[in-house]
C-alpha cells in the first residue's frame, strides 16, 4: 500500500494519477470530494494530520507514503511521522523546497521546511526529500487577469527562476515510492531546464493562447498589498523575501536531476503552458 497526501494540489494530484496502475493506492484528504483521481486499486479516505484517530486509520497497512504539508504553524510533519512510525510505515517521500539548502534563505517558510526535514530525518523512518524549485503551476494565479484583461501583473518581471513542472516532481516521487532500496536517504534537487522570467513567461503564454498579453510590473508595495489579501503577514513577508532572492539571481541555477533520474529532459515552461492553455483561454 502506498499513501498519497496533498492529492488536491499540483504535485500530489500528479503522484496519485501516476500511481493508479499500482496494486494498492490510498489517498488521504481532508475533503475527499475534492479528489479527482479514481480507478481500480485507488481508495480515498477522510483524514486530517491533527486528528490522530483518522491518521492511524489512513496509515494502516501502508508501506510508503508521499508527504505534503503546508502549514507554518502546525506540527503536521511531526504528527504524521509519529503515526507513520507506529503504523509500521517504512519510507516517507517528502515534498520539500530547494531553498532549504541555500544559506541566504532565512524566511519563515524555508525555516519551517528545514525543521520539517529534521523531524523526518530524526524519526527513524527511511526518507527521500524532493527539494523543488518554484512550480510552473504557480502562474495559474495569473489566469483571471489574462482571461479578463489580457494582463499579467507580477513583481520583478525580469528576474529569472528555473521553475519546474509539477509533473516532473511527481515522476521522481513515483520512482522513489516504487523502487525500494534505491532512493532512501537521498535528497533530490529539482528544477526545470531553463531560467525564465515572468515577462518571458507572459510572452510564451501569449503564443499559447493565441492573443497578445501585456506584462505589468508591480511595485513592492502593490505586491505586498496583494499578498496580504490572501495570506497572514508572516507568510506574505516570507514570499516577498523569496522574490528578493530571485531578483538577486538565487533561483536561476538549472539542475540536471530530472534528466539523470528519468532519462529525459525536464519539461520546459512552454511545454507546461501548452498543456494548460485552457486555463488561460
Amino acid at each position: 500500500m502506498i499513501l498519497v497526501t496533498g492529492a488536491t494540489g499540483p504535485v500530489g494530484r500528479e503522484v496519485a494519477h501516476l500511481l493508479r496502475g499500482q496494486p494498492a493506492v490510498r489517498i488521504l484528504a481532508r475533503d475527499p470530494g475534492r479528489v479527482s483521481v479514481t480507478g481500480p486499486g485507488v481508495e480515498t479516505v477522510r483524514a486530517d494530520y491533527a486528528d490522530r484517530a483518522s491518521l492511524d486509520q489512513a496509515l494502516r497497512g501502508v508501506r510508503a507514503a508521499f508527504l505534503v504539508t503546508n502549514s507554518v504553524t502546525d506540527p503536521d510533519d511531526a504528527r504524521f511521522v509519529q503515526a507513520a512510525r507506529e503504523a509500521g510505515v517504512r519510507h516517507v517521500v517528502k515534498l520539500s523546497m530547494l531553498a532549504v539548502t541555500e544559506s541566504g534563505a532565512d524566511d519563515l517558510i524555508t525555516r519551517t521546511q528545514r525543521c520539517n526535514e529534521a523531524v523526518i530525518r530524526d524519526s527513524g523512518l527511511d526518507w527521500t526529500f524532493l527539494r523543488a524549485r518554484t512550480f510552473m503551476s504557480n502562474t495559474l494565479s495569473w489566469a483571471p487577469g489574462i482571461r479578463t484583461e489580457g494582463v499579467v501583473r507580477a513583481l520583478y518581471g525580469t528576474s529569472r527562476v528555473a521553475c519546474v513542472d509539477p509533473r516532473d516532481i511527481a515522476c521522481v516521487a513515483v520512482r522513489a515510492l516504487t523502487e525500494p532500496g534505491r532512493h532512501e536517504g537521498r535528497s533530490y534537487a529539482l528544477s526545470g531546464p531553463e531560467a525564465i522570467s515572468a515577462a518571458e513567461q507572459t510572452a510564451q503564454l501569449a503564443e499559447v493562447v493565441g492573443r497578445p498579453l501585456r506584462f505589468v510590473e508591480l511595485t513592492r508595495g502593490e505586491a505586498e498589498e496583494r499578498l496580504l489579501r490572501r495570506h497572514p503577514r508572516p507568510v506574505a513577508e516570507a514570499l516577498l523575501a523569496s522574490a528578493e532572492r530571485q531578483r538577486a539571481g538565487a533561483k536561476a541555477t538549472v539542475l540536471p536531476t530530472v534528466r539523470h533520474l528519468m532519462g529525459r529532459p525536464a519539461r520546459t515552461f512552454r511545454d507546461w503552458a501548452a498543456d494548460h492553455a485552457a486555463a488561460f483561454a
